[in-house]
């Protein structure tokens, strides 16, 4: 995996993802934003952590898309490099999902990944 530079990335958001974010937006405090992280564990090794935030690090990567911003901390970057946070509504339910180039294996329901 190369050098992340935080001034430059191709982690993108979904149409989807924008709007499932907006909506969820409504009900949170004023100021809030969606945090999207890698932490070790899952059945795979890494997996994706989803949830909300009022405060931006000086180090965050903030990905804004139809009015809302999704924040991603620095040591997550890399493992997300060339993803798509997606939103997705299909028979197994309703989840966001991150379609990572970088993942060499991930598990049945998505959450979990390794590189």
């Amino acid at each position: 995996m190369t050098d992340f530079e935080a001034n430059s990335t191709s982690i993108t958001v979904s149409e989807s993802a924008a709007q499932r974010v907006a909506q969820i937006l409504r009900g949170e405090p004023e100021g809030s934003m969606l945090r999207v992280s890698v932490e070790g564990g899952g059945c795979s090794g890494f997996q994706y952590k989803f949830g909300f935030d009022r405060s931006k690090a000086e180090d965050d990567i903030a990905l804004q898309k139809n009015g809302v911003t999704v924040l991603i901390d620095a040591t997550s970057a890399p493992f997300l490099e060339g993803s798509e946070i997606d939103f997705v509504d299909d028979l197994m339910g309703q989840s966001f999902r991150v379609h990572n180039p970088n993942a060499t294996s991930s598990c049945g329901c998505g959450t979990s990944f390794s590189v």
